[in-house]
């Protein structure tokens, strides 16, 4: 049984990611997808660990701490969990972008790392990962190749909703119009890029600005992103872990885990 350093845990909508934190590095991550019983796959994940503590995150963080009462777990927001993952990763970054399977995060640090404000769009599924999920069904995409294949376009159009039923429909009427699968996806790229844009001009997009979450893979955002913002965004090689590390840092400091 494994008895040293923290664990940190971002349970998501999507996914639940897990590090190990110890002797002053990440030492282990692991991904698995939410599914239909995020509890169960967090078992999944503490199966034959004794690290204690546990410091939680994302949307069920909650829901893990309320299962593991004989065990210390500890909780603390997405907010809190990104700014010190984003700020471990890369210690200039001043501006933190997220965009996760259900909710979209803007923070702006200060110079020390710490949150010096922030906005979370977590009322409705625009702009987030799980629009882009909806969208590449309706064009009969995998999600994977959603991006790549919205990069095919040549031509910029635009779609008006941000709704998900409404955005289908709009979608579906250009297609019936002759309008090329591509072009659409990029013109459904485009949109969420500009919804996360007002998001940024409301909180600060001082760079370095951190890129993180699942929907930091889709090269097509990436792109869109880097044209409007004028400079190029720092992407961690594992863009989903951020919350998780932030979480084991987080313990690692108020436990005194080194």
């Amino acid at each position: 049984m494994k008895t040293e350093g923290v664990i940190g845990i971002d349970i998501g909508s999507r996914s639940i990611e897990m590090v190990l934190w110890a002797d002053g590095a990440v030492r282990e991550e692991v991904k698995l997808p939410t599914t239909y019983d995020p509890l169960g796959q967090c078992r999944r994940i503490l199966n034959g660990r004794r690290t204690e503590p546990i410091v939680a995150t994302g949307y069920g963080r909650k829901l893990l701490a309320e299962a593991y009462p004989d065990r210390k777990v500890q909780t603390i927001t997405e907010i809190q969990a990104y700014a010190l993952g984003a700020a471990y990763l890369f210690p200039q970054a001043r501006t933190v972008l997220d965009i996760g399977g259900q909710d979209t995060k803007v923070i702006l640090l200060n110079g020390s790392g710490k949150v010096a404000k922030f906005e979370m769009n977590d009322r409705c599924a625009a702009g987030t990962g799980k629009f882009l999920e909806f969208m590449a069904t309706a064009l009969q995409i995998p999600l994977e190749e959603f991006g790549a294949f919205a990069l095919r376009a040549d031509k910029k159009i635009s779609i008006s909703s941000m709704c998900t039923v409404f955005a289908e429909s709009e979608a579906t009427s250009l297609m019936a119009r002759g309008e090329s699968p591509e072009n659409i996806a990029l013109g459904l790229h485009r949109a969420i890029v500009q919804r996360t844009l007002s998001m940024l001009d409301r909180v600060g997009k001082e760079p370095p600005l951190v890129f993180a979450g699942g929907v930091a893979h889709n090269p097509c955002v990436r792109a869109l992103l880097e044209e409007a913002l004028s400079f190029t965004p720092l992407i961690p090689q594992n863009p989903d872990m951020v919350g998780a590390i932030g979480a084991a840092l987080y313990g690692g400091r108020v436990f005194s885990v080194t």
